[in-house]
């Protein structure tokens, strides 16, 4: 398997038998081949290792018809040549029918039993299901037992056979390969994506300059990996032109445009028949907008239809259709993803709206449909990423960022992008500390150099420029053009000394460092390092992506974990109190301190992004993080009104805490909510699995800790606002 969240290639080998089995570790000469995602077919040789009278079970929502027209030559002779039967069945309608959202496992575990009879009748096989459901799921309730023994019944009668044409074993078995152009997508890349990495010989390796864990970016758009089965199509007609859609997408594959006439001209047809004028002033004035999705790379969690404002007025500006639909669509993503110009000075970068037409240098990465982290990551990137130097702790964020051989993070037509690096669990803010004082040395080591040569006999236009540059050193959107001008003059200098400054021409502008990981890195393994940078008023910027649980481990409980809540080591329920660590942060007085939640607050979410990237000094931002192993009615396509509701009923409280306006005399602290109302916390909390169990699993103690964990979180609001009011 790989290890990315969401559609990550899983390859399992499987063999049954009542006496212990002695082989190798692969079935290379397989009785059935079950596929989950029919896209494989395209992409993987799925039937390879399929035995001669064997079955393949195939998850599609294609009909028949539909089915053999799309199936690649080589896979109909396979399949001919074989003499296999085939079956196929819709996993995925009956997975949403049934209410199980995107899980077809227990669906398909039916299928394989049903039609492998010679493992064990399958009368016994739906019995120990069953029991084995009900065993698995009593403490979540009867209703989820129910609909797990419904999917069991279902995988039976959704199957269905299709016959295979003995004429197919006429059939050329071509295997198709789509090239790029790019030697190190088409070579590397792509044989890594297709399961054959243990394949690349080391030298490929040393011929793309890898060997010291170095990854190319601009990569993972170009891998379309088709995983979704329901993507969003845009109604033009109905569009309110707010971008709320981009601002929530947690892998930046739908965004907004505005188009000129040049851009349009050059566009694909389809992009040239989906515009609408821009609306917003005369700043827009002449300009078409559009909202273009990556069919192809979208991963179909459905946030933008559920927060789409035009959709909440009742106009169906975006609806989730079958995915296949809509691949036609990509070409336009191609174009105007990659070769049109951002416009992001329309509108103020402190909306939603200014915002969606920012380039984001963090696009399609590995994390799971719906991911409560992501789109925070996306927007710091967004805001500042063609400057960001970014330290990344070990947990799901390095998983979705650094998982070889993609990244997600992209370069502008500049050049400029984010540079990342991900070091050890507890060691990530010590690593990001040492990233701010290299580049302060850095820094100081040009200042020494200017500084000298003005003391020599330079051109008066180089002097200006040098003391400009030294004046804005700190402020990169002023210092950026006089950069350029500096080097060109110092090119051109009669002065020889000063050129050294040339050998430093990367290092001229100052980065925007950030040291970004969850709660298990900063509330526990990683919290003494973290204590130790906070403390040393270097300017660094800290963001915690808070999922109250260690995520990418499998959901052990963390310091972050609220009182109450389920997970790993506290399966009767947390009964300590979550960690205040914001408080813990305030109490230095020179720490920039933020809690946002995007849901709740879009607009204060960025305002506190820039207050903290703009203060010379520590600053930590918190932000609440809805996980898939929180359990969420309804599931993560939720997660924007999650957090909303967490903030109404105090779960979480955002916030400002500005060093500067203490230092004016000024109360630090700015709320950034209307006060909470606590006596909707138990209904809040009751709709995450992680404490609805609590009464099933621990009834005796579930009143006492749920009425403790409102409690707590009332007692550090009170504290917050005690120290900062």
């Amino acid at each position: 398997y790989d290890s990315r969240k969401a559609g990550g290639i899983t390859r399992s080998h499987l063999r049954f038998g009542k006496s212990p089995i002695r082989s190798t570790y692969y079935v290379n000469n397989a009785d059935f081949v079950s596929c989950s995602l029919d896209t494989y077919l395209f992409k993987l040789d799925m039937i390879r290792n399929l035995k001669k009278g064997g079955t393949f079970l195939l998850n599609t929502d294609m009909d028949d018809e539909t089915l053999i027209k799309a199936m690649p030559n080589r896979v109909k002779f396979q399949l001919a040549t074989k003499n296999a039967k085939f079956y196929v069945i819709d996993a995925n309608k009956i997975a949403s029918e049934i209410g199980m959202g995107r899980h077809t496992n227990t669906i398909l575990q039916a299928s394989f039993f049903y039609l492998n009879q010679g493992i064990m009748p399958y009368e016994q096989a739906q019995e120990l299901m069953k029991k084995y459901a009900e065993k698995s799921y009593a403490k979540k309730g009867e209703a989820v037992v129910k609909m797990n023994w419904d999917a069991i019944d279902a995988g039976t009668q959704g199957l269905r056979e299709v016959e295979i044409d003995p004429e197919w074993i006429k059939l050329k078995p071509l295997v198709e390969t789509h090239k790029t152009g790019d030697e190190y997508f088409d070579s590397y890349v792509t044989v890594i994506a297709n399961m054959d990495g243990d394949d690349l010989p080391v030298s490929k390796f040393k011929e793309f300059g890898l060997e010291d864990g170095t990854m190319r970016n601009n990569v993972t758009f170009y891998e379309k990996r088709s995983i979704a089965d329901k993507v969003p199509l845009w109604h033009k007609e109905n569009c309110i032109q707010c971008n709320q859609c981009s601002f929530v997408c947690p892998h930046a594959t739908i965004r907004p445009f505005l188009l000129n006439d040049e851009e349009i001209a050059n566009a694909p047809q389809i992009v040239k028949d989906g515009v609408i004028k821009a609306t917003g002033g005369p700043n827009v004035e002449g300009l078409k907008f559009r909202i273009q999705v990556s069919t192809q790379n979208c991963v179909g969690c459905g946030l933008c239809v559920v927060e789409c404002m035009g959709n909440k007025m009742g106009k169906n500006t975006l609806e989730m259709v079958e995915a296949k639909s809509q691949f036609d669509q990509e070409v336009g993503a191609d174009y105007l993803y990659k070769n049109v110009a951002y416009k992001g000075d329309k509108f103020p970068t402190t909306t939603v709206k200014g915002v969606g037409f920012l380039m984001p240098y963090m696009e399609v990465s590995g994390a799971c449909a719906g991911c409560g982290e992501t789109p925070y990551y996306r927007l710091v990137s967004q805001l500042f990423g063609r400057d960001m130097l970014v330290a990344n702790a070990t947990g799901c964020t390095s998983i979705y960022c650094g998982s070889t051989p993609l990244t997600p993070f992209v370069a502008d037509k500049n050049g400029e992008g984010i540079a990342w690096a991900n070091s050890l669990f507890e060691d990530n803010a010590e690593f990001g500390f040492g990233m701010r004082i290299s580049t302060n040395q850095k820094l100081a080591h040009i200042v020494e150099i200017l500084e000298k040569a003005k003391e020599r006999e330079l051109e008066p236009e180089l002097v200006e420029t040098i003391d400009q540059y030294l004046e804005n050193i700190k402020n990169r959107d002023k210092v950026r053009p006089i950069i350029t001008k500096l080097v060109d003059l110092i090119k051109k200098t009669k002065d020889e000394e000063i050129k050294e400054i040339l050998a430093h021409k990367r290092d001229l502008l100052d980065k925007s460092v950030w040291i970004i990981g969850g709660d298990g890195w900063s509330y526990d393994i990683g919290y003494g390092g973290l204590d130790h940078v906070i403390a040393n008023e270097e300017d660094v910027n800290i963001l915690v992506l808070d999922t109250e649980v260690y995520s990418n481990t499998g959901g052990q409980s963390s310091k972050s974990s609220q009182t109450g809540s389920i997970a790993k080591f506290t399966a009767r329920g947390k009964t300590q109190a979550k960690k205040n660590l914001a408080l813990m942060a305030m109490t230095y007085g020179h720490v920039y301190v933020a809690q946002i939640a995007l849901g709740a607050n879009p607009a204060k979410a960025i305002l506190a992004l820039k207050e903290a990237e703009a203060y010379d000094g520590p600053s930590l931002i918190i932000c609440y993080s809805p996980c898939v192993n929180h359990g969420i009615s309804g599931g993560l396509s939720n997660s924007m009104k999650v957090e909303k509701a967490a903030v109404e009923c105090g779960y979480f409280v955002p916030f400002r805490y500005d060093p500067r306006l203490v230092a004016e005399g000024k109360p630090g602290l700015t709320l950034d909510s209307k006060e909470p109302d606590f006596g909707k916390f138990r209904d809040f909390v009751m709709q995450e699995t992680r404490f609805s169990m609590l009464p099933i699993v621990n009834p005796a103690e579930a009143d006492k800790l749920l009425t403790m964990s409102a409690e707590h979180a009332k007692a550090r609001y009170e504290r917050i606002k005690k120290f900062g009011l």
